[in-house]
């Protein structure tokens, strides 16, 4: 999927299909949208993004970022988003009445040294885990663990600086379960959290603090993605 397909360019197009979807947007769902992207877009699309949902354009949005790097929209607006990007793959969560949000993405490769990570930044179980499975799935169960952290670290709103071993996770085959998690985060049982796999390339995860919610799965154009 290329940006100059199913992306919004740098400028701050939006294809309508993101305009008639919004305001769909109910308190029970969380939208997500996948798109192309590249890093010389820096915030453009989502400002895109964000600005179709509200009904304003783009550059009279205003994204700020707080100390630990979590970008927000002003108090004023009454949307909750989450992105997150990697390689030529965005991924941006959107929600009403959902402050503590968090979408994470990564894309699949080999990662040689995840017994040695693990054993550095997961909890002692998670180590554990990791250690008796079969080399062959290790670096697919790494990838499960941490974006499912990251997403919750980054709806809480202190990211990774919070420390990854304090959220901890069960694997199972329907992927990370959250499991125990210490501190003011929360406890496990307070948060949802959903696998994503939007296309081969790619593993994420999706979470928020607080009820189910049903989860709509869209590109700015074309089809609609299944993914997990």
């Amino acid at each position: 999927m290329s940006s100059g397909q199913r992306g919004i360019d740098a400028a701050g197009f939006v294809p309508a299909r993101i305009s008639r979807v919004a305001p769909g947007l109910d308190a029970g769902e969380v939208h997500l949208w996948w798109f192309g992207y590249h890093r010389g877009q820096g915030r453009a699309p989502l400002r895109a993004l964000l600005a179709a949902y509200l009904g304003v354009m783009p550059e009279a949005l205003s994204v700020t970022v707080d100390v630990h790097g979590r970008p927000h929209l002003a108090a004023s607006c009454a949307l909750d988003f989450n992105w997150s990007h990697s390689g030529e793959h965005a991924m941006v969560a959107v929600a009403r009445e959902l402050p503590e949000l968090g979408v994470d993405i990564e894309q699949r490769r080999e990662r040689p040294r995840v017994l040695a990570l693990a054993q550095r930044f997961f909890a002692e179980g998670e180590h554990a885990t990791l250690r008796q499975l079969p080399p062959v799935r290790r670096n697919e169960a790494f990838l499960r663990l941490w974006t499912a952290k990251e997403a919750v670290l980054k709806a809480h709103g202190r990211g990774l600086a919070y420390g990854l071993e304090r959220v901890e996770f069960a694997l199972d085959d329907a992927g990370a379960r959250p499991l125990r998690f210490h501190g003011e985060v929360g406890a496990a049982e307070q948060w949802q959290c959903r696998p994503l796999a939007p296309a081969a390339a790619l593993v994420g995860a999706l979470a928020w603090r607080g009820k189910p919610r049903r989860i709509r799965r869209f590109v700015p154009a074309g089809d609609d993605f299944a993914g997990t």
